[in-house]
């Protein structure tokens, strides 16, 4: 769908502007259309490679400032390894426990 590729990219751009964000992680939109004679949109990902210093904290936040500034408040699923984290309403137990299980993946990750 072209609009999910459209906030995908305001998305990128938001986090790109953000300097916590930006000082520590790289994004890339990918994304790929059906298969020959399959019907379907296409699936579109924003993809952040995550560097020394980054902040479960400011990733969230910075997810939930662009949220706030959609006509209609997508839900947004992160993914890190095997943890998945959907926010829905932002409330503040929301953005609590998606940094908390944002840190403990990547914890996991580094005992790996």
């Amino acid at each position: 769908m072209e609009s999910d590729a459209r906030e995908l990219r305001s998305l990128q751009g938001w986090l790109r502007s953000d300097p916590d964000v930006r000082r520590t992680a790289v994004s890339d939109v990918r994304g790929s259309g059906p298969r020959p004679g399959e019907m379907g949109s296409a699936l579109d990902v924003l993809q952040l490679v995550m560097g020394n210093g980054w902040s479960a904290a400011s990733f969230v936040l910075a997810l939930v400032a662009w949220r706030q500034t959609r006509p209609q408040q997508p839900r947004v699923e992160i993914h890190r390894g095997d943890t998945v984290i959907v926010l829905t309403d932002c409330s503040p137990d929301e953005i609590e426990r998606a940094t908390r299980a944002l840190d403990a993946a990547g914890d996991e990750e580094r005992d790996t």
